[in-house]
């Protein structure tokens, strides 16, 4: 590999608990990289889906990865059995409202509704 640094064994666990890998990768690979592997391999059977690498976050070890950072760069040694396999989260950012629907629910008749609790 680059350098001679052995290859980083990684994970990635979605939100429901399932996983993508581990498969091994360089170094050198960069977090851009690692989300559109991610979302080439995105199971088809979630009803929670990416469109692009924008909408999907990294985390490893409690941080955020950033999009031009390699992954030697990103991991965090402390902890890390040698020869282990890193777990890192995917974390899918909900879809934003278009301003088309924005003004659609801005314009739509409000309706008259109770908001009472009785107790």
């Amino acid at each position: 590999m680059a350098g001679g640094k052995e290859p980083i064994e990684v994970r990635f666990r979605l939100f429901d608990g399932t996983d993508i890998g581990p498969t091994k990768y360089d170094p050198s690979t960069t977090v851009s990289a690692l989300k559109e592997f991610i979302l080439a391999r995105w199971p088809q059977d979630k009803d929670i889906a990416p469109k692009s690498v924008n909408d999907l976050k990294l985390i490893n070890a409690g941080r955020i990865l950033e999009n031009n950072r390699t992954l030697g760069e990103s991991r965090v040694p402390v902890g890390e059995v040698p020869g282990g396999v890193i777990t890192m989260h995917v974390v899918v950012r909900p879809p934003q409202a278009d301003k088309n629907s924005e003004k659609q629910l801005a314009n739509s008749p409000k309706q008259n509704r109770c908001g009472c609790t009785i107790l």
